[in-house]
């Protein structure tokens, strides 16, 4: 990738949402299982991120920190961290203080197993946890909670659940990952008795009125809700895998995520500090739009909303040219005159997530909004990229194996780490 002009890419982000004081408006919700912007007049605006890192209480990622990060790491920041894709955190300071000082720390994340293939907006943290593994080279737990699709989905059985996480396992793997370097669990398979042990112990320092506070359960929802917010704190501490981290409780984690996870780990936050555990670290992505505009994210259950995985080149061109929002002139004379909107028009925002060179980002975005660039012609690119980023993807998932499967998802398979033969000398 090549470095980006002065002018920053973060800042080429959506735009910030105003209403004015007659207008009809709701509130932008933003919760673990729903992400809708502001309505106004009922208009559905941008996610104000702005807004969520304050009501959050989370600190925006600046150049002070991007700068520290390329220095003790000797790497340029990716570029979702360049652009301001990964914009807030907590406590990542404290992950850098670690590695400057050769202490292990390691990587956690997740996914909720669904049918079919991911889409892409599932694919982005995937992709950044692949680049922080290979900058850091440290190990990296991927949660698959079919045992939550099974809780929040009445709909489904525990053993569909557990097939789409193993059929899951195979697209995470198609990334990259390596299994000598990565343990993806399925909750199903993986509740023994070191994780059962901090899942107790962490659902002894939540009480039911804490997870109604955070999460807005009612009385009507099942226990199995409620508690399942102990399951997914639980990777947060590494005695919770004795395989590797040889029963240690003082190696903490970096939880990349979308700011819509956030809630989840405020609480294991606190529950760290109860249990004398150390509290994990959080970098917070923004949402990968719909294909309908920047006011929600992808949808699993709704083809027209998101590209997935498995969608063949054609398919991919159909549903930007279709479906795609744009954020150009009603026709081409008005677009020439007066410039398109880069900062709502969906096909721009794709490229923002998987077009590598900065320069000619920029050069995009500056083309679009002087009507330089067509409505046409930047789905042209975007289409281009999304079909390299889906082809490329399919080949790996065509070479996964059901031995690969099966190694990523065995504990007890071989995973070496420096950093934890050093520090036990």
């Amino acid at each position: 990738m090549t470095q980006a002009p002065q002018e920053s890419l973060a800042n080429l982000s959506i735009e910030e949402n105003s209403a004015t004081t007659t207008a009809e408006v709701s509130e932008q919700r933003v919760t673990p299982w729903e992400v809708e912007g502001a309505k106004v007049d009922g208009k559905v605006l941008a996610i104000d991120y702005d807004k969520l890192t304050e009501q959050f209480g989370t600190r925006k990622i600046d150049d002070e920190l991007l700068a520290r990060f390329e220095r003790v790491t000797g790497h340029k920041p990716h570029c979702y961290l360049r652009r301001g894709i990964f914009f807030s955190h907590r406590d990542l300071g404290k992950i850098l203080d670690r590695y400057e000082q050769g202490k292990p720390f390691y990587v956690y994340t997740g996914r909720g197993p669904s049918r079919g293939h991911m889409h892409i907006g599932h694919m982005m943290p995937f992709v950044f946890c692949k680049w922080l593994q290979d900058v850091f080279d440290v190990p990296l737990v991927i949660q698959l909670t079919d045992d939550e699709k099974f809780l929040f989905k009445n709909d489904l059985t525990l053993e569909q659940t557990y097939e789409y996480a193993r059929n899951t396992v195979r697209e995470i793997a198609a990334v990259g990952f390596r299994p000598e370097k990565t343990f993806i669990f399925s909750d199903l398979d993986y509740m023994n008795s070191a994780f059962y042990r901090n899942v107790l112990k962490v659902s002894r320092c939540i009480t039911t009125s804490m997870a109604k506070a955070t999460f807005g359960f009612k009385d009507s929802d099942s226990i199995g809700k409620l508690h399942f917010v102990s399951v997914e704190a639980s990777p947060s501490f590494s005695n919770s895998f004795p395989q590797i981290f040889g029963g240690r409780k003082d190696i903490p984690c970096l939880i990349p995520c979308g700011i819509d996870q956030d809630p989840y780990f405020r609480l294991t936050r606190d529950v760290a500090q109860k249990l004398k555990y150390p509290k994990p670290s959080l970098i917070h992505a923004v949402f990968l739009p719909a294909l309908q505009g920047p006011g929600s994210k992808m949808s699993s259950s709704i083809d027209s909303s998101a590209i997935f995985m498995d969608d063949s080149a054609a398919k991919i061109k159909n549903k930007i040219n279709r479906h795609a929002f744009s954020g150009g002139g009603a026709t081409l004379q008005e677009h020439r005159e007066k410039g398109g909107n880069p900062d709502v028009d969906v096909p721009y925002q794709y490229l923002r997530f998987f077009l590598e060179d900065d320069d000619e980002l920029l050069a995009i975005h500056k083309g679009y909004k002087r009507g330089e660039i067509t409505t046409g012609e930047i789905k042209a690119i975007c289409i281009r990229e999304l079909q390299k980023f889906v082809g490329e993807f399919q080949e790996r998932e065509r070479a996964i194996t059901p031995e690969q499967v099966a190694d990523f998802m065995d504990p007890n398979y071989p995973r070496h780490f420096e950093i934890l033969v050093e520090k036990k000398k």
